[in-house]
């Protein structure tokens, strides 16, 4: 009864009133290729110095929750996503809205980011110690293996040549090693450079990957952007559909939002990790495997409800364990500091009034992303069709610039914007996906940090290859791996096999298909 208590606070109307505002706020910035979450909680949360510390956290909390779903709306209408764990929502979001089922695609990413979301914080309010145990079980050799799944996974889902995706891959891994190194300071790959000893900044580097193919795409074809409404009547949100869709994938949603909120819960891992995993067993899991990249719901279910679900699983080391998950993470971290909260388990407890006034915040900002999402939604996709390429390219190079520059105040993150995106288009042009590079940038150093602690760790202790492989979690992590690389090729050796034993059975399946 006590916790009920707690979350009445959560609906007086100043905190309803921040949580409605942040969900908006932190949409339309999500919504906007380089304005991440991470910044736009960064520039407001000086603002809730001031306030009640559970209405800042209220505020803070929405804001992080509506820009890591806004991001699905850059992704599905222009190809870009606009925070880098929508980089997985651009595989079928995109194809649906250039065949005109754009307004569908925005309305399934609503309908289960809430649910996501919802999964994630009611995981984080009934199991945030014990899950926080859990999360103290991965050292460095297991963050080294996750970070590697994520790759594979990506460059296994790459259409066409699994070979070319691992190179992408890799091409990526070295990307993220220039600069300082994450562990012993060495400089690597600054070619005496002083703009490249701080690295490749990770969101410059998406804005270039993403937005600079799409803008060169734009100009070189008289083709429209996407395909537009026919006529007004056209609803701007396809509910019915939707909702007929998640029937006919409800395991995938609830299989997509339990493991977004596990993935959530490791530090440094994130909705770009949750979502590729996802992703990668929805396709596994498919009838229908080669549709995934062609614009099949079944990718966006996986990722948005995955990359929503980690908000409040990344929020248990944070609150229990002060250890942050994620960059925004860490900004809320910043923010319960200054307001002279004690973080660990006891906030579960001693300061029970603002935890459980923040976790029913974050609650009803979720439920908060349906009304927002869908009225936003009800004119995105119209208003971004009708755009005519002649203002829409200007207005996408402009953010881009934009987007590139306020990170950190300095025009070599807008240089290296703009040279990774013609990299970017080069590769795209003879065959190459992009995809890997962006998630070999955004995986390397943590898979860097993992690899030469662990290594570090076994050459001390005189059994490195054992460091590598000799936790249960390890193990588990790698055979997983292993069977995401050979898995491909297998099956086609199988269906090349089950050909020549059945070839005119095989043949009428051809022809069925078609």
């Amino acid at each position: 009864m006590e916790i009920l208590g707690y979350f009445s606070n959560a609906l007086e109307p100043t905190n309803l009133l921040l949580a409605l505002f942040g969900v908006a706020v932190g949409t339309l910035i999500g919504a906007l290729p380089g304005l991440s979450a991470t910044m736009s909680l960064a520039v407001l949360v000086p603002f809730t110095f001031t306030m009640d510390p559970a209405s800042g956290l209220v505020m803070l909390g929405a804001i992080y929750t509506g820009a890591l779903y806004g991001g699905a709306y850059a992704a599905i209408l222009v190809n870009t996503p606009g925070t880098p764990s929508a980089i997985a929502t651009t595989f079928d979001g995109f194809p649906m809205a250039k065949r005109g089922d754009g307004a569908l695609a925005v309305t399934l990413a609503t309908l289960v980011s809430v649910f996501g979301g919802l999964t994630g914080a009611l995981m984080l309010l009934l199991l945030a110690p014990p899950l926080a145990r859990v999360a103290l079980q991965f050292g460095p050799a297991e963050y080294f293996w996750l970070a590697i799944l994520g790759l594979t996974l990506i460059a296994a889902l790459s259409v066409g040549n699994q070979l070319k995706g691992l190179v992408a891959a890799l091409f990526g891994l070295m990307l993220s090693m220039v600069g300082v190194a994450t562990v012993g300071g060495d400089l690597r790959l600054t070619f005496g450079t002083n703009a490249l000893i701080g690295g490749i900044n990770v969101v410059a580097g998406l804005i270039g990957i993403y937005c600079i193919p799409v803008l060169f795409d734009l100009v070189r074809t008289a083709d429209p952007h996407l395909d537009p409404p026919q006529g007004s009547h056209v609803a701007g949100f396809r509910l019915r559909e939707a909702f007929s869709i998640l029937g006919r994938n409800k395991f995938n949603l609830v299989r997509s939002s339990v493991v977004g909120t596990l993935i959530g819960i490791l530090p440094g891992a994130g909705g770009s990790i949750a979502s590729l995993i996802t992703y990668s067993a929805a396709q596994r899991a498919s009838k229908d495997k080669d549709s995934f990249g062609k614009g099949n719901p079944a990718g966006i279910i996986a990722t948005e409800s995955a990359n929503n679900a980690t908000v409040g699983g990344g929020f248990v080391p944070t609150l229990v364990l002060g250890i942050p998950g994620t960059p925004p993470d860490a900004i809320i971290l910043g923010a319960l500091l200054v307001q002279g909260i004690k973080i660990g388990p006891t906030l579960f407890t001693e300061q029970a009034e603002i935890t459980y006034t923040f976790i029913a915040g974050l609650i009803l900002a979720t439920l908060f992303m349906l009304p927002v999402g869908l009225l936003i939604g009800r004119y995105a996709y119209r208003s971004i069709a009708s755009i005519p390429k002649a203002a829409l390219v200007p207005s996408i190079a402009f953010l881009t610039v934009v987007g590139s520059y306020s990170i950190q105040n300095n025009w070599y993150d807008v240089v290296i914007m703009l040279v990774l995106g013609v990299i970017a288009w080069l590769i795209k042009e003879v065959g190459y996906p992009t995809s890997p590079i962006a998630l070999g940038l955004v995986l390397g150093s943590i898979a860097e940090q993992g690899f030469v602690q662990t290594f570090l760790i076994g050459r001390a202790q005189g059994d490195i290859v054992g460091r590598f492989f000799q936790s249960p979690i390890s193990l588990f992590l790698v055979t997983i791996i292993v069977m995401g690389l050979l898995g491909p090729a297998l099956r086609s050796l199988w269906k090349a096999r089950r050909r020549q034993r059945h070839p005119a059975t095989e043949a009428g399946r051809s022809e069925a298909s078609k």
